[in-house]
């Protein structure tokens, strides 16, 4: 028997028809939520991201300000643009496309951006209120992996989660939501042991790492939901997953595709934190 497929592009779909009702009411009010998008150089992946948040930023109503910058921009001049976006009243949500050129530190750049208008749900005053369960930006991409498991109402609560990948913008994020989900939560990295028996208890396997087919079926126990976050290259050129896909959809009970999965849902979020971020600032 096959896993059940949690499609994320239909639920974001879903989610932004709610988001473009939302931004028609906004509008009658003379409110129209912004977003401007920062690009750092001629990453060929980032450049495809932008696009694709463009666009569904059309699609629902959001104005969407697009600021491209070349590889030689300075630290000092992206931060000069941010300071201005961050008293920009038509400017609701500031997004810094990463990774960035390897001259520019990330922390300063993410930290000087507003909390108010963090929409990306990266700066530590946002982080920080997740791990306190007052949760206000959330990370995009964690928020939208809640989303798809809570739309086929699967319990988290006393659920076993492991999550396998650390990093400040899905793993550490994901690990406290679940916690605050009440869920068991483990997680692990590159250097942890024996990652096969840590993956094998999971309820609930997150995979963020970045590493051709690293799970495999022996290493997802039966019936299990599985969410795969990595999107990458292999040598050929063709998209790959963390998760072997073919093998591992004959055991689990659930199991996200790549493309198609988490990535959907990361804009789809990405939206309504921009929303968010608008009616906060009027007060509506």
């Amino acid at each position: 028997m096959s896993a059940k497929i949690l499609d994320g592009k239909k639920l974001s779909s879903q989610i932004k028809l709610k988001i473009f009702e939302e931004i028609k009411e906004l509008k009658l009010k003379n409110i129209t939520p912004g977003l401007a998008v920062i690009i750092v150089g001629e990453d060929k992946a980032s450049k495809i991201y932008v696009r694709n948040k463009e666009k569904a930023c059309q699609e629902v109503g959001i104005v969407s300000q697009k600021f491209e910058l070349p590889e030689t921009t300075s630290e000092n001049e992206i931060l000069e643009l941010i300071k201005k976006l961050n008293t920009k009243e038509d400017i609701h949500g500031i997004l810094v496309q990463l990774p960035l050129p390897k001259h520019i530190d990330e922390n300063k750049i993410i930290n000087l951006i507003s909390k108010n208008k963090d929409v990306d749900g990266f700066h530590p005053y946002n982080l920080g209120n997740i791990m306190i369960g007052r949760e206000s930006f959330v990370s995009c991409t964690p928020q939208g992996i809640l989303e798809l498991i809570k739309s086929e109402n699967i319990a988290i609560a006393g659920k076993e989660c492991v999550i396998v990948g650390s990093s400040n913008i899905v793993g550490k994020p994901m690990a406290m939501m679940m916690i605050n989900n009440n869920a068991t939560v483990t997680v692990c990295n590159i250097f942890t042991k024996d990652l096969e028996s840590h993956c094998r208890r999971a309820d609930i396997l997150i995979v963020a790492v970045g590493k051709e087919k690293l799970i495999t079926a022996s290493m997802v126990k039966k019936g299990a939901v599985v969410i795969d976050v990595g999107i990458n290259k292999n040598k050929d050129g063709h998209i790959c997953r963390d998760v072997d896909f073919e093998s591992v959809s004959k055991i689990a009970g659930y199991i996200t595709p790549v493309p198609g999965g988490v990535g959907p849902m990361t804009i789809a979020i990405l939206l309504q934190n921009t929303v968010l971020s608008a009616k906060e600032f009027y007060k509506f």
